[in-house]
């Protein structure tokens, strides 16, 4: 286990939260719940039929038969009657796991959800979109992974944040401006270390042209436009943004080069592939992906995840609760 994922659990534990999984039914969720449950991590609600799930310390809840059901239905009619939702309608999609876990979250039965074990990300995200929404002035919504690696000369310790793997297929420049604040953002509810964020593209500095370079450089300059203070900067090859001998030739001015902990990829595809490789190939644990932009904590996960993925990605979860009701609470 890294070190970011003991900070994760032990933040987890001093402040406990109630953390709702809505895929009862996947022999990976029972597994990490149970590990939930030992190291007292979470309060856990797993969904799913009770003559089936035994994880003692969770409650377990069929949502077609729990008391709640007709108030979430009711409420779900409400949210989405300017769409043509009925009553009917709403009670049927409150029999769905994910609708119900959604609304737990919204209605403050839970403080943050985890999903996506066996169902696509669509599957988890659209339910938030539709429940939960997106934070205040939050342009976009977009996905990272937290990449603990066992090489403590990239990132801090090892530790790097990847965006966006696992939302936005082919991001604009302003899009892409936008992963990258938001990313920062996500960086500093985590670690104490200030943000250092890698626009990373085929191109260092302008050194080869492309319709994917340009976009990486306008997105470059986007963003330290809305953010001047934030150490931010590109286009960056991976090697000029992570190796600081490379970074010396390749981009000997920049504050970044050398010493990212945030690699910001061009295209889903390209951070797709890009954290599955390190994943893979090097054995990296990889957490996520992680949502940002929605107003509360909901996170995916991969379909081939392991019973410890999930229980790395309850802890963040747990963390991120925390700090949402700390935030709410000071916006009161």
């Amino acid at each position: 286990m890294g070190k970011f994922l003991e900070q994760m659990k032990t933040a987890a534990k001093a402040d406990k939260k109630t953390i709702v999984l809505p895929e009862g039914e996947d022999p990976r969720t029972i597994a990490a719940a149970k590990t939930i449950i030992a190291e007292d991590l979470a309060n856990l609600v797993i969904l799913g039929n009770p003559d089936e799930i035994d994880v003692p310390g969770a409650t377990v809840i069929c949502p077609a038969t729990d008391e709640r059901h007709e108030a979430y239905a009711q409420k779900f009619a409400e949210l989405r009657a300017r769409k043509g939702v009925t009553i009917e309608q709403a009670r049927e999609t409150m029999n769905n796991n994910t609708y119900f876990a959604t609304m737990m979250v919204k209605m403050g039965d839970a403080d943050g959800l985890v999903s996506g074990a066996c169902h696509s990300t669509a599957d988890t995200l659209r339910p938030a979109l539709q429940i939960i929404k997106t934070a205040p002035g939050t342009k976009l919504v977009s996905a990272f992974f937290i990449m603990s690696t066992d090489k403590p000369q990239f990132g801090e310790d090892g530790t790097l944040l990847f965006a966006d793997c696992g939302l936005n297929i082919n991001p604009n420049a302003d899009e892409l401006s936008e992963i990258a604040l938001a990313s920062a953002q996500s960086w500093r509810a985590f670690m104490s270390q200030d943000p250092r964020v890698a626009m990373l593209s085929y191109s260092t500095m302008g050194s080869a042209g492309g319709e994917t370079a340009e976009k990486v450089q306008e997105a470059t300059k986007l963003a330290n436009e809305k953010d001047p203070d934030l150490a931010l900067d590109g286009d960056l090859q991976l090697d000029a943004a992570i190796v600081p001998e490379v970074a010396r030739l390749k981009a000997p001015y920049s504050m970044v080069a050398g010493h990212a902990n945030i690699l910001v990829f061009p295209t889903l595809e390209a951070g797709n592939i890009g954290y599955k490789l390190v994943q893979r190939f090097s054995g990296a644990e990889a957490y996520g992906p992680l949502l940002q932009g929605i107003a509360r904590p909901v996170n995916d996960l991969s379909r081939g995840c392991s019973a410890d993925d999930i229980v790395g990605v309850v802890a963040i979860t747990a963390v991120q609760a925390q700090m949402a009701v700390s935030a709410e609470k000071s916006a009161q």
